[in-house]
């Protein structure tokens, strides 16, 4: 006998599997009309360049229904959207920045050994265009090893007296994030507030019920983007790609490293994983905590910014001499602020440029700027990884390597495991690094942040851990380069046309 509750279950299934089966029949039976109707708001309503425009209109067009749902998927431009709002902060930070320019402008930093003053207008521009204060007084740490980074980072967090934030792209269920669980744990059993933020399509392996444990035990949890019913990313094309710890206001931690045992070296597909992250103590501290809030409070709807324990003023004896400015992007930014920093200091550059990326898919400014460089003498490096995690980006990657090649510029191949480290190093003076690759996604698409540290000191030292790498790479000469088979060519410009999408 079917009971009347399963015959009701059964029949609203049937009649919702009737109505998608009516629109799917609808569209494929008017995909040229609807084709029509998304390139006409492509072309006239969202504000692209010409070579996205140009790669989503051949993808509807040879590939119709392929190319719909991508376009549903990957192809939404929330770069109008009003996700992000300051409100609460903006008085204060609009007076902080006028008060700073002011100083700049009329030259009153110049009269300290320890202003970089040839970097002046870089400065202004962060603070104009990304609200970046500079601040003078921190001290910074290079971690260059998973297991080292992780120590660090467990060690401050037992030693966490108030708040604990944490914030990354991919976070693994795996033995790495049980040692950080546990000390997590234990501080919330303390009194210490734990917040963490996670990425939902970074972290669509976690199981909900390790979510749903941390939340028993007192730890608040905050989920970017969440899946439409668990299972469909429908901004798949939005993740947000920061990596941040904030410990009690006095400590950040910003960089490549995610959560997972493939960062400390433990998975046999990658090797050892080479990889930066920075730790700051200073006034920096403060705008990495707001860029944490602003992305918590938006993702959680608690507003933290109206609690003022957040970002009080913590004891600065034990600080440094880095200056640092905190810049981030990504669609809740008006500009590319992160790719217009790379793009200055590059043109800036006088001796030499490191730059160090897994994914290499610059713009054509970029490009161009690197090439002008390496053709006017200045002594320009690239490291890339030896192994894709993605094929389509690696090859890419090895496209515009070509690229400057023929310019004159060195490029590596790192041999020693994967390199997954983000960023640039000029003349041993300035360096930008976090989590943003040299690529159009991280420019444009991904929520990404960087810190821009003025000093020689740090850069120098950070140059020497890069050419420290060299040794495990390989220079990627004119001959080796046309020496790629037929099938590689093949990869790489097929791969090369689709890179505004990668």
């Amino acid at each position: 006998m079917i009971r009347i509750d399963t015959w009701d279950e059964t029949g609203g299934k049937m009649v919702v599997l009737e109505q998608l089966l009516k629109v799917w029949t609808f569209l494929f039976q008017n995909l040229i009309f609807v084709n029509l109707i998304l390139s006409f708001i492509i072309i006239f309503f969202q504000r692209r360049e010409p070579k996205s425009v140009w790669t989503w209109l051949l993808i509807l067009y040879f590939v119709p229904i392929v190319g719909f749902l991508l376009y549903l998927v990957i192809g939404q431009d929330m770069h109008k959207s009003k996700m992000f709002r300051t409100k609460e902060i903006e008085d204060e930070l609009n007076s902080a920045i006028r008060k700073q320019e002011e100083i700049i402008l009329k030259s009153e930093y110049d009269e300290r050994e320890d202003f970089p003053g040839e970097y002046a207008d870089l400065i202004l521009y962060n603070l104009e265009s990304a609200g970046a204060i500079y601040t003078d007084d921190n001290e910074v740490e290079i971690y260059t090893d998973g297991n080292e980074k992780f120590n660090a980072l467990i060690d401050e967090i037992r030693k966490a007296k108030s708040y604990i934030h944490i914030q990354y792209y991919i976070i693994r269920d795996d033995e790495l994030f049980d040692r950080i669980q546990e000390a997590l744990i234990e501080k919330v059993r303390e009194g210490v507030e734990v917040r963490i933020l996670f990425d939902s399509m970074g972290c669509r392996h976690m199981k909900r019920r390790t979510w749903d444990r941390l939340r028993r035990e007192g730890i608040m949890t905050a989920e970017f983007f969440p899946a439409l019913l668990k299972r469909l990313h429908l901004r798949v094309n939005y993740r947000n790609h920061r990596k941040i710890v904030v410990i009690d206001g006095k400590t950040a931690f910003l960089g490549g490293f995610n959560i997972g045992k493939e960062y400390i070296g433990l998975a046999k597909k990658f090797g050892y994983w080479r990889d930066t992250h920075l730790k700051i103590s200073g006034s920096a501290v403060r705008a990495v905590q707001v860029r944490f809030i602003l992305d918590w409070n938006y993702a959680s709807k608690e507003n933290l910014l109206l609690k003022n324990q957040y970002f009080f003023q913590p004891d600065s004896m034990m600080w440094g001499d880095n200056g640092i400015q905190i810049i981030s992007s990504g669609p809740d930014s008006k500009l590319q602020n992160i790719r217009n920093n790379y793009l200055r200091l590059i043109s800036k550059a006088e001796k030499s440029i490191y730059i160090q990326t897994p994914y290499f898919i610059p713009d054509e400014s970029i490009t161009e700027a690197l090439k002008i460089a390496a053709l006017s003498g200045i002594n320009v490096n690239v490291m890339i990884p030896c192994k894709p995690d993605h094929p389509f980006v690696y090859w890419a990657t090895y496209s515009y390597v070509g690229d400057l090649i023929d310019a004159g510029a060195n490029c590596y191949v790192y041999n020693n495991g994967f390199l997954h480290a983000k960023g640039i190093v000029v003349d041993g003076k300035v360096l930008c690094y976090g989590t943003a690759n040299m690529d159009i996604r991280s420019f444009k698409l991904n929520f990404e942040v960087n810190a821009v540290i003025y000093n020689e000191k740090t850069a120098a030292l950070m140059e020497e851990k890069i050419k420290e790498d060299l040794k495990y790479c390989t220079l990627v000469t004119h001959y080796i380069y046309a020496k790629r088979s037929l099938l590689v060519r093949v990869k790489e410009q097929f791969s090369r046309l689709l890179s505004p999408l990668l």
